[in-house]
C-alpha cells in the first residue's frame, strides 16, 4: 500500500521539517518490509481562498484512494488502533491511502463532501505544521507496532 500525506502549505525549514523528514525516513525503512511501499509528501499552495485550496487538494487526490481528512471533529484512534487500521487496509488490498491536512481555515465544502472520513488528534485545534509532525510520527509508530520494534512502549 502506498501512503500519502497531502497538505496545504509547505514546511520549508526548521524543527518541524526536520522531525517530519526523520519520521518519514524511519517509516520508509521499516514500512517497506511490512508491505507499505511508499510514504509520499505532497504539498499544495495555501490561499487565496478556501475554495482555491480545496480545488488544489482535490486535484492531487488520486481517484479511488482511501482518503482521510485530519479534522478536530473526527474520531480519535489510539496508536494501536491506527496501526490496526493501516494493517487492515493493506491486507484488504487498498492500493493508496491519503491523509489530508487542511490549511488554517480548514477544508472547503467540496473537500468535505469528497472526503467524508475523518481522524482527530484530540479535541484541540493544532497548527498544520505540528499535525504533519504528529501524523508522520504516528505512521512510524504504527510501522514499529506492526513490525514488533521496541519504539512503542505503552
Amino acid at each position: 500500500m502506498n501512503i500519502t500525506i497531502l497538505s496545504v502549505g509547505r514546511l520549508k525549514k526548521g524543527p518541524e521539517k526536520q522531525l517530519v523528514d526523520d519520521y518519514v525516513d524511519r517509516f520508509r525503512k521499516s514500512g517497506r518490509q511490512l508491505g507499505f511501499r511508499s510514504l509520499n509528501l505532497i504539498d499544495v499552495e495555501a490561499g487565496p481562498s478556501l475554495e482555491a485550496e480545496g480545488a488544489r487538494l482535490l486535484a492531487k487526490l488520486p481517484e479511488g484512494s482511501n482518503a482521510i481528512r485530519l479534522d478536530e471533529f473526527g474520531p480519535q484512534w489510539t496508536s494501536k488502533a491506527f496501526a490496526q487500521k493501516l494493517s487492515k487496509w493493506r491486507d484488504d488490498g487498498v492500493a493508496e491511502t491519503v491523509f489530508l491536512i487542511g490549511g488554517a481555515a480548514g477544508y472547503s465544502h467540496a473537500v468535505q463532501q469528497a472526503v467524508p472520513a475523518t481522524l482527530a488528534f484530540g479535541p484541540q485545534t493544532w497548527p498544520h505544521r505540528l499535525v504533519k509532525v504528529m501524523l508522520s510520527e504516528q505512521l512510524y509508530r504504527a510501522a514499529s507496532l506492526l513490525g514488533g520494534l521496541p519504539y512503542h512502549k505503552a
